[in-house]
């Protein structure tokens, strides 16, 4: 069976704005409804290569490279769901992107939780998924190794991604989104960026108690076979969310890549009013 695949070139040209004296890196095309997109780690905007054409034909889509991911610039202390959340908050006001679908994957997901939170007036539904999001945390394998290691030593990007690239199934990674992602983290930015998830247990604690109070429609999407435990996690999120569904893919952890046809027609349905029910 041949792996899916997508065009050998970018499907959208990218761009780059300031915001608060960061250089983020972004994307953007189509027009309708407002689709805002955040990039999953260790990848970048470009994971989103599979479902960028079927998406923009139909709505205005904005993907983001979140500071320290991708190829936008890090700040240290944005490394936390959180701050990271109130970041998310900042960045949609500087695009004059309200009143829109939000969709954060991995990383994303709970730093989108928190922008919801603190800003819901700018968001119509969210869509999050492969990222840990309740409290106790509930995860397994490498991101539960790196989460509670109590120093973390550096680590190589060419390795790290390389590896994790290796284990995206039914996909071949073009060469064009493997070469991003392999620079989007070399040197340290790698290990700064891991900052992030080692703050999961103090943010996801303050998060908890707080998840009944998001009234926004969440869709949650997440692969069946994730190695890191998400599912459960999803599982749990769901039922301490008001207006929370949940889609189970039959995936790994990367199901944007792995089953983009069926992510780009759940966001599809979800957008076109899904979200309403």
């Amino acid at each position: 069976m041949s792996k899916q695949s997508t065009e050998q070139k970018p499907p959208f040209d990218v761009a780059w704005r300031t915001i608060e004296g960061l250089k983020i890196r972004y994307a953007r095309s189509g027009h309708g409804e407002k689709i805002v997109l955040f990039s999953p780690w260790p990848e970048s905007i470009f994971a989103f290569a599979p479902i960028w054409s079927g998406l923009t034909k139909q709505f205005d889509v904005l993907a983001i490279d979140l500071p320290g991911f991708g190829r936008s610039d890090a700040r240290d202390e944005l490394f936390a769901p959180q701050q990271m959340g109130d970041f998310i908050a900042t960045a949609l006001r500087e695009f004059d992107f309200t009143t829109v679908h939000a969709i954060g994957l991995d990383v994303g997901a709970p730093s989108l939780l928190f922008a919801a939170l603190s800003r819901p007036e700018l968001f119509r539904s969210l869509v999050v998924g492969a990222g840990a999001m309740t409290f106790p945390l509930v995860t397994e394998g490498v991101l539960k190794s790196m989460i509670e290691a109590p120093v973390l030593p550096p680590l190589d990007a060419n390795e790290v991604v390389g590896g994790f690239v290796a284990s995206i199934r039914g996909y071949a990674v073009p060469p064009f989104v493997r070469e991003d992602y392999l620079a989007s983290y070399a040197g340290d930015r790698l290990t700064r960026s891991a900052a992030l998830v080692r703050a999961y247990p103090k943010d996801l604690a303050t998060l908890a108690p707080r998840l009944a109070s998001i009234t926004l429609p969440v869709a949650i999407v997440v692969g069946r076979n994730d190695p890191y435990a998400l599912a459960k996690d999803a599982e749990i999120l769901r039922q301490r969310l008001p207006r929370g569904r949940l889609d189970v893919l039959e995936s790994g952890h990367c199901f944007w890549e792995e089953r983009a046809p069926e992510l780009e027609s759940i966001v599809t349905a979800w957008v076109q009013g899904g979200y309403q029910h």
